[in-house]
């Protein structure tokens, strides 16, 4: 997008009572560029119908900028420099970020159950030269590679020998440093089994403020770093033995879908495991996985 593709800025007149904040929609032609820059820089859609939504989470930018309206935000945004300075807070402020502990559980099961055994017949995770290494893609605030986690922790506490790496990557800042922090309510752990809650989860000793925590040493194996998929290189080290990406590509056009899952299917180790969201449908993409489970996928070789 050209940074001299700005519209004309027309300053509306009505507040609120409190004078702080438009009650003026988005100009349409504004929604448009954002709309344009958004699925340029990320892949992510914003059809018409996320008009509303968008309005809604950048008047926080608004907020912060101390900006009138979204047309000076335009401005602000488009003027040189500008993507370079803001994008990073308008992707944060327009990514979706539902997640859970051991959603989708069926998939966890199946990972302890048949792909770590396979994993380890083949010398993955035998040893630290050969650590299994998985990979949060699309990792939210963290419930996903926290989950993954205990899951790789319990096998290597029967297994000797053992050892994993798991790396965790979003789009969005902001919920990179709430997973970083691995601190949630008390609420969002009730999916996890109580013996894995016993071991992992720390209570705050104020109990009043409904706060836990994920274990430190369950923590320290969790790497998080920020990765933006449209990005031509991904900087995730060497190839992967797991890769979860779920409940992401419902968010691009099926171009990029196919392109995106050549890329993480690029990066995976000859015998590893994709596992996509169960919505998400590969049918007709001539990937070269083979389907083992719900939703899940293995490498030739």
């Amino acid at each position: 997008m050209r940074q001299d593709s700005r519209v004309p800025i027309r300053r509306p007149t009505h507040r609120t009572a409190g004078g702080s904040m438009p009650l003026v929609p988005m100009p349409e032609e504004v929604f448009h560029l954002f709309s344009e820059l958004i699925q340029q820089e990320s892949g992510i859609k914003m059809p018409a119908a996320k008009k509303t939504m968008l309005e809604a989470r950048l008047r926080k930018r608004l907020k912060a900028l101390r900006l009138e309206d979204f047309e000076q935000y335009c401005d602000y945004v488009f003027k040189p420099g500008g993507v370079e300075r803001e994008l990073v807070h308008l992707l944060d402020v327009v990514t979706t970020n539902k997640t859970d502990f051991f959603r989708e559980g069926v998939q966890f099961e199946y990972l302890q159950r048949a792909a770590l055994p396979t994993l380890l017949e083949r010398g993955r995770g035998r040893g630290p030269r050969n650590s299994l290494r998985a990979w949060s893609a699309g990792c939210s605030t963290g419930e996903e590679a926290y989950t993954l986690a205990m899951v790789l922790e319990e096998f290597r506490s029967h297994t000797p020998g053992f050892e994993y790496q798991i790396l965790a990557t979003d789009l969005s800042t902001r919920v990179l440093e709430a997973a970083a922090r691995g601190v949630y309510r008390s609420e969002r752990i009730e999916p996890v089994p109580a013996p894995l809650r016993s071991r992992y989860i720390l209570r705050s000793r104020n109990r009043a403020e409904g706060l836990v925590r994920v274990h430190p040493d369950l923590r320290a194996r969790v790497s998080f770093q920020r990765l933006n998929f449209r990005d031509q290189t991904y900087d995730v080290g060497p190839p992967l033995d797991v890769v979860f990406c779920r409940n992401v590509l419902i968010y691009f056009d099926k171009d990029f879908q196919r392109e995106l899952l050549l890329r993480l299917i690029a990066r995976i180790a000859p015998g590893g495991y994709l596992f996509l969201g169960h919505t998400e449908s590969i049918h007709g993409m001539g990937l070269p996985v083979i389907p083992v489970g719900f939703s899940t996928y293995r490498t030739a070789g």
